[in-house]
């Protein structure tokens, strides 16, 4: 019980620096003109925003994890690794820094953990060990380089990255806490919840601030370093799929991105208008709708990350097969205009017109209104509604 009100008192304080931390944030991001001001058809804002709210989140991490946690190499890891990538995220946010030139501080700070004792060094499967043996360097450095751009692919939406950084995080947590990780890791990964929660008020649509890849490159080192010390050293059965399904909406993402870029001829780290939020927003969907949708899906992932960890982990890959499948036939049915405004998810963003389902398309009508007889109905509605309002008032 002492561990639990411990724990929520480092969520509490996190989250309240991280809330405090952000308008400080955002009148410097203005002063040194670190503003995502749109210029393509990438972005999805139509005004100029600034950036680098990151920085909130990365201090409020470190003064919660110095007055609550114990310093040990993996804070040691967080907080140089990190902090580096914070300010390459500063300098980018400001003046665009060559993505390769990113690329290979991220491969140094990646060294830089391995060189801290933090190694993929063998994973569980099945109940049994499998050692990487030498390539165990090679996949750590991959797996950190490769989640940390992940989180910064999917930043493209107001709250996105954030939200799904928080949801992930938490998924985490709790596998931390049901294969018994120390009590400084868990409360390591609480705080990093507590300091995007800060943040999120400021980050949801429409955005005061964007944490730009100050905070994204942060957050996805952060959990990187949290999965590899946590995650996948534990001793379940499967705990080589548990990071994949925590992580899998932002490292699917990725992947897709690279592959098409390749395809098409591109460089990997080429910016385009083919990311999953992209695409939901190409069907029709707003900002805040899209973005619900993929927390559900990251959610969804996190919990059966959480059912992995039994010893009876069926339970656990069936909801992971059965949510998979849902994903897939569901992105069909949205992808298809025809079909899309029957599922009854609707874009209802501020300023979007309802949708007026006529079921037209499958020849449907009534004796007494014929085709139109839903966008009658949806007009009489709308007069009984005044009416009755009108009756209230006398």
């Amino acid at each position: 019980m002492t561990e639990f009100v411990y724990s929520l008192c480092a969520v509490i304080c996190a989250a309240l620096l991280a809330f405090s931390l952000t308008p400080i944030v955002r009148v410097l991001a203005i002063k040194i003109r670190a503003i995502d001001i749109p210029t393509d058809n990438r972005r999805m804002h139509h005004r100029p925003v600034p950036r680098i709210g990151g920085l909130a989140i990365f201090l409020a991490f470190v003064i919660a994890t110095l007055s609550f946690c114990n310093i040990d190499k993996t804070l040691i890891t967080i907080f140089v690794g990190g902090g580096i990538l914070v300010i390459i995220g500063i300098i980018d946010d400001i003046y665009r820094i060559n993505a390769f030139i990113k690329l290979a501080v991220q491969i140094l700070v990646a060294l830089f953990a391995v060189s801290q004792g933090i190694v993929i060094d063998f994973i569980g499967f099945g109940g049994d060990y499998v050692p990487f043996g030498g390539w165990s360097i090679l996949i750590t450095v991959l797996w950190i380089v490769g989640l940390t751009n992940a989180v910064n692919f999917i930043d493209g939406l107001d709250g996105l990255a954030c939200g799904v950084s928080a949801i992930s995080s938490a998924s985490m947590f709790l596998v931390m806490l049901l294969s018994g990780s120390s009590v400084d890791l868990c409360v390591i990964t609480a705080i990093l919840i507590g300091s995007c929660l800060g943040f999120f008020p400021f980050n949801t649509n429409p955005a005061k601030i964007f944490m730009g890849d100050t905070g994204a490159l942060f957050l996805g080192y952060t959990l990187s370093i949290l999965s590899v010390v946590g995650v996948f050293k534990t001793d379940m059965v499967l705990s080589f799929f548990i990071p994949l399904s925590i992580f899998g909406l932002p490292l699917f993402d990725t992947t897709f991105a690279i592959v098409r870029r390749i395809i098409h001829g591109k460089s990997p780290f080429a910016a385009d208008r083919g990311h999953l939020h992209h695409r939901l927003m190409d069907m029709g969907f707003g900002q805040k709708q899209s973005v619900r949708i993929l927390y559900a899906i990251c959610a969804m992932l996190g919990i059966s990350s959480v059912m992995l960890t039994r010893k009876e982990w069926q339970g656990g890959a069936l909801i992971l097969v059965v949510a998979l499948i849902i994903f897939v036939i569901s992105f069909k049915i949205l992808g298809s205009a025809k079909w899309r405004g029957h599922t009854g998810v609707y874009n209802a963003d501020e300023g979007a017109k309802p949708y007026i389902e006529t079921f037209d398309d499958v020849g449907i009508t009534t004796p007494k209104y014929g085709r139109n007889a839903f966008v009658q109905f949806e007009e009489m509605g709308d007069t009984n509604d005044e009416k009755s309002k009108g009756e209230k008032k006398e």
